[in-house]
């Protein structure tokens, strides 16, 4: 076998591996934990984890019941509802392409998404929180592991032994890392093929690249730069949020939150970590005017934009054009 035909049956037989789970073309391999690889079985497994309302405390809500298709997988709220109707303090963010993130929640608090799983799902949002006579998580997995469609499951991808929390979030992980983006006009837009774009929307993109310069922050094919950024939001509060500085303890952290995808942005208002801008126009505008001041304002991507009432227009229409096509079908629960 000559040399050409080696490489082409070696590039034939890697196809499906490299196919198998949906990833941004042209852009870096997601980072897959040593301890949990991905697999079809776990991968389904998640699924129907993340879909099922019985891992909640209160039988109320799933991890999908916050991050629905028709609202740019948010919940359209100002702020979170979790379990048991607790009213949170944060608007719940998207879940497009948080396989390729290395810190989770607005804060960044979370490591990993099997961390952020067990975060959510044994506090306010799912929860299970062992308090006040409420079920812990502990109860919910051996709640799970009695049910015959589950524990198979579990046995299958994980060996014999009781269903662990661990090993539930590590499944629900594997499963978020296949929510990606990769059917998105704007992907293809970045790697070639401006006509997926209207031309007010290619406008818009000029617009938003060289004279805004929101590529400072929302920038590559995650329209984010996964940092933390003060602009303003909620700091005239009596008590403001202090974001990420929860984390850090670092001064100039105070205020300052995650970038957040612009990946459909048209469909997920309200906006920023309190849902406190009802409409994209307001969003859009209080960015251009350097957002709101206070002493921790990131200046130095936060400054001044003037534009015509025609440029605006065409951000806008980029802007909504970032829509995302949703293609995950709701699983068979056991």
């Amino acid at each position: 076998m000559n040399q050409l035909a080696v490489v082409a049956l070696s590039v034939l037989l890697a196809a499906p591996l490299l196919a198998q789970w949906p990833a941004i073309a042209n852009y870096e391999a997601m980072k897959i934990p040593a301890d949990n690889a991905m697999t079809k079985e776990k991968v389904g497994l998640g699924k129907q984890l993340y879909f099922d309302k019985r891992l909640s405390g209160d039988g109320s809500r799933s991890c999908y019941s916050c991050h629905v298709k028709e609202k740019g997988l948010t919940d359209g709220l100002p702020t979170a509802v979790g379990a048991y109707e607790a009213k949170l303090t944060r608007s719940s963010p998207t879940m497009w392409n948080v396989g390729y993130y290395d810190k989770l929640y607005w804060d960044g608090r979370a490591p990993s998404l099997e961390r952020q799983v067990l975060g959510a799902w044994s506090g306010g949002n799912m929860g299970a929180t062992g308090a006040n006579g409420r079920p812990s998580v502990d109860d919910i997995a051996s709640k799970i592991d009695k049910i015959p469609g589950y524990k198979s499951q579990f046995e299958k991808v994980f060996g014999a032994g009781a269903v662990t929390k661990e090993n539930a979030a590590k499944a629900m992980a594997a499963f978020m890392r296949t929510i990606v983006s990769a059917d998105a006009n704007w992907v293809k837009f970045r790697n070639g093929n401006e006509k997926v774009f209207s031309a007010a929307a290619r406008r818009g993109w000029k617009i938003f690249d060289e004279k805004a310069k929101c590529t400072g922050c929302h920038d590559g094919r995650l329209l984010t730069d996964q940092e933390f950024h003060n602009v303003g939001i909620g700091m005239d509060a009596e008590k403001p949020d202090v974001g990420r500085f929860t984390v850090t303890k670092v001064e100039k952290d105070t205020g300052a939150f995650k970038t957040p995808s612009l990946l459909d942005i048209a469909n997920s208002a309200p906006y920023f970590h309190n849902g406190s801008v009802a409409t994209l126009e307001e969003a859009v505008d209080l960015i251009l005017g350097g957002g709101k001041k206070n002493k921790y304002l990131d200046t130095t991507n936060l400054k001044e934009v003037k534009l015509t009432p025609a440029e605006k227009a065409d951000l806008l229409a980029f802007l909504r054009s970032l829509s995302v096509p949703y293609k995950i079908t709701d699983p068979k629960l056991p």
